[in-house]
């Protein structure tokens, strides 16, 4: 059941990607293109997200022990910067500057196939994988069978 639910969660948030165009990376860079062609619908779009999200989520940990599937909510523990999450931040951001994608929007565009997303999605998934085993953590596969 969990596993249905993560997929129907998936589905809704691709479709979203898809309505409000997010799934095209011109639009993603004419975001982030400030002194250019400078289209400000995606701040309308993480807004939103966050309207929409955050009465939700605050609502569900405050009348809730646990979520549905899962014995815990998994609520982040750490409250300091380490320099490996603000490398990793810059690095999402400079791959995400160059393509015009982010991790969703390229999964989301894969099936149109586009020739920048066909590059994109491979490399992506090489860089997984290679942050995984310079990490230490256990791969991906494994990591979802908890």
């Amino acid at each position: 059941m969990k596993q249905i639910f993560a997929l129907l969660s998936g589905l809704i948030f691709g479709l979203g990607l898809i309505i409000s165009g997010m799934a095209n990376p011109a639009k993603v860079l004419n975001f982030l293109d400030l002194f250019g062609t400078w289209d400000p619908s995606l701040a309308f779009v993480m807004g939103g997200a966050i309207l929409i999200t955050s009465p939700g989520f605050f609502w569900l940990t405050r009348t809730r022990s646990r979520p549905l599937f899962a014995t815990a909510f998994r609520m982040p523990q750490k409250r300091d910067l380490e320099p490996k999450l603000i490398v990793g931040a810059g690095v999402f951001g400079i791959g995400w500057g160059l393509g015009g994608f982010c991790p969703g929007p390229a999964l989301t565009a894969l099936p149109i196939g586009a020739a920048g997303t066909l590059i994109f999605v491979p490399c992506m998934l090489a860089g997984m994988w290679a942050a995984r085993q310079f990490s230490g953590r256990p791969s991906l596969l494994k990591a979802g069978t908890e």
